[in-house]
């Protein structure tokens, strides 16, 4: 039987102060309903993901901003947190890790409590990382993933969640056309094709066509 993890919840102290939060980031506004003085429900969608988040009014009994170590997966780190930037968020600077080393005095993440400043020199997969806050405290991170490991790719269609998020894909397959274009030392009329397997791949997160 499917399991589909759908929702994640975020305490939180000021319902409207963070509603107005993850309504700049962008995130697609699904719900937002009340029932008497006592209970209240608003649930976001961030661009491209089937999992939401809700916060409300007597929706959790957790302290708010305890929740930590969110994860939101991007195919390039670097447009991502500028865009986060563009819309007035606080984040860190991009990181990575220091080589196994899981002591330190940093906030926790994927790899321990020691970060490392720019991105992995390899530009490895889920090795890239940057991390902001809600304005209750709730922390999340950005990890750059463009090949999922094996067995951690799913069937799902391909979608995009808005005309600018298929515009930054069709860019991004551009660039990287233009450069298979020079590898191969002549104009390939197939372009359609590898724009399509390539927006397909990316977006799967499987080894990318050259």
């Amino acid at each position: 039987m499917e399991m589909k993890f759908e929702v994640v919840v975020l305490p939180v102290a000021d319902v409207d102060r963070a509603k107005q939060f993850y309504g700049r980031l962008g995130w697609r506004p699904d719900a937002d309903f009340a029932a008497g003085d006592d209970f209240r429900v608003v649930q976001f969608t961030p661009p491209g993901s089937g999992c939401s988040v809700i916060f409300g009014k007597n929706v959790t009994a957790a302290a708010p901003g305890s929740a930590q170590g969110l994860y939101l997966i991007v195919s390039d780190i670097d447009a991502a947190r500028s865009e986060l930037l563009g819309r007035g968020v606080e984040i860190s600077e991009v990181f990575h890790d220091a080589g196994g080393v899981h002591a330190g005095t940093d906030e926790p993440y994927l790899f321990g409590r020691l970060r490392v400043s720019g991105p992995d020199p390899e530009h490895r997969s889920y090795q890239s990382f940057a991390s902001f806050k809600d304005p209750e405290g709730n922390g999340w991170l950005l990890q750059q993933i463009t090949t999922r490991l094996p067995g951690r790719i799913g069937a799902a269609p391909t979608t995009f969640a808005s005309a600018n998020d298929l515009a930054s894909a069709l860019r991004r397959a551009e660039a990287a056309h233009g450069e298979h274009e020079e590898r191969i030392g002549q104009a390939d009329p197939n372009w359609p094709d590898w724009y399509a397997e390539y927006m397909v791949r990316q977006q799967a997160g499987t080894e990318l066509p050259t």
